[in-house]
């Protein structure tokens, strides 16, 4: 095992903060050391190519070294890679038991990510229930998107009896937290209740925060309104109000 030099707290805010070239490296170098963070880190430096060519497969052999230290995020990654594909073929049974111990160990991601699994039946049985007790679990550790979801079960009755206004409150939450879906369904509520007003501010940074496919969706869902200026937004892209 190469040696990697020690270095302080502040030393490593520098390095961090600096070129992601030479982020990478010292990353690199501290992982082969056998640092189960900097291996957590390295793997994602991996994963997205920052500082370094992207190497999927390298990047879950990472994910597992930290996992296999204890580290719940790199359980949680080890389990994401294997859900979507990356670094190994997609197997979402396989990645369900990585979910579910980051989730054990207490980390909001794998919480939200092993109850999205159980909401889904994706690599489990499908147990909304035991979905909802996580999302909660994770909401109360103040994950957006966690309570996002607690919003969809309210709004549908899922695992609950239906309940808009619990629904509203937790749409709330997740947009407040900074999940795109949460502002456009608390968005999406307020124009309901004929507080167009206000909702147009959570439109518009729920297209300033969401992926392009979702810029799409709620494109078609504001040029399907009837309101003239929910129509302008989807002309204008979210951008001239």
């Amino acid at each position: 095992m190469s040696q990697a030099p020690e270095r302080t707290v502040e030393e490593w805010q520098a390095i961090l903060s600096g070129p992601p070239e030479f982020a990478a490296r010292a990353l690199m170098e501290a992982a082969q050391a056998g640092d189960p963070q900097a291996a957590l880190q390295w793997g994602q430096c991996l994963l997205d190519g920052h500082g370094t060519p992207p190497d999927p497969r390298a990047a879950l052999g990472w994910f597992h070294t930290a996992a296999k230290a204890g580290l719940p995020m790199g359980m949680n990654m080890v389990g994401r890679c294997l859900d979507q594909g990356s670094g190994a073929a997609a197997d979402p049974a396989a990645a369900a038991p990585w979910f579910e111990a980051a989730a054990q160990a207490g980390l909001d991601w794998g919480q939200y990510n092993f109850a999205t699994a159980l909401a889904l039946g994706r690599g489990v049985d499908k147990d909304l229930p035991r979905a909802l007790a996580l999302f909660r679990a994770a909401a109360a550790q103040g994950h957006a998107k966690s309570s996002t979801m607690i919003g969809s079960f309210y709004e549908d009755g899922w695992a609950v009896p239906a309940n808009l206004s619990l629904a509203a409150y937790h749409y709330a939450r997740g947009a407040e937290g900074g999940d795109f879906r949460g502002c456009f369904n608390h968005a999406r509520l307020l124009v309901d209740s004929g507080r167009i007003d206000d909702a147009i501010p959570w439109l518009r940074k729920a297209y300033a925060l969401g992926h392009e496919r979702f810029r799409a969706q709620l494109g078609q869902w504001l040029a399907a309104r009837p309101e003239s200026v929910l129509q302008g937004l989807a002309e204008g892209n979210c951008t001239d109000l």
